[in-house]
């Protein structure tokens, strides 16, 4: 945790908030935190500043704190990501949130199995969570916009070429395509399939939606991989 973040909730007087629970475990187990020890915060939403420790308990803190710092900006991408499995999906909406992407769509494809949409992982609340501990290790306040979509053709037909817009549209497929370009320095949509690809019935419904197919190379890359592989290419 390299900021503590703060809701509404924690507010119990003007300019003070109070911890519990799992962040307060760790600021006592891992910062050690005592009287008069200063801290990064942030409000969830907000801004950033600066906190200082008024009071530690067994179960609470009672933190002060002066907010005077904008977040970091946000990348200016939009990710549409076909589905993966549970445990990559909590590994990538923390990364998500950490590198800085603005905007993840979470999509069907052929290759996405009917179960991984009914996963624990896709909860509101653990979403959330996931996005939180990425926000709290790049020390930003703002949550990524999530959206789900559970059928690949109408996502692709109906809202993608709006999504694109007056983006650069980028899909990411194995295979002869061009290499996904360095540091465009434009708003951009990528697209990454599941790990086998998309089949090519949708690689032809994504260039009909606007997207060029770019490669990643010759390797065949997990997806949180590719994701991460992508960013650094694009950003």
């Amino acid at each position: 945790m390299n900021i503590l973040l703060f809701t509404d909730s924690d507010i119990v007087a003007p300019g003070q908030i109070k911890i519990r629970g799992r962040r307060f475990e760790h600021l006592v187990r891992v910062l050690g935190i005592e009287v008069g020890r200063q801290l990064r915060v942030g409000e969830l939403g907000g801004e950033l500043g600066l906190g200082t420790v008024l009071k530690v308990t067994d179960a609470e803190a009672l933190i002060s704190v002066e907010l005077n710092q904008t977040p970091p900006p946000k990348l200016p991408l939009s990710l549409v990501l076909a589905l993966p499995r549970p445990k990559m999906l909590r590994r990538i909406l923390r990364t998500v949130a950490e590198l800085g992407v603005s905007e993840l769509h979470l999509i069907n494809s052929y290759r996405v199995e009917k179960s991984y949409w009914s996963t624990p992982a896709l909860n509101e609340e653990k979403i959330r969570a996931y996005f939180i501990d990425g926000l709290e290790q790049s020390r930003d306040t703002v949550l990524p916009d999530l959206y789900l979509h559970h059928r690949f053709k109408p996502f692709v037909e109906d809202q993608l070429p709006a999504l694109i817009g007056n983006k650069r549209g980028l899909a990411a497929h194995p295979g002869d395509y061009p290499a996904c370009p360095h540091d465009i320095g434009e708003d951009t949509l990528m697209v990454i399939g599941p790990e086998g690809g998309f089949i090519p019935f949708e690689v032809e419904k994504l260039q009909q939606a606007g997207c060029e197919i770019v490669s990643l190379g010759s390797r065949i890359l997990r997806v949180e991989n590719a994701v991460t592989n992508v960013i650094g290419r694009l950003f």
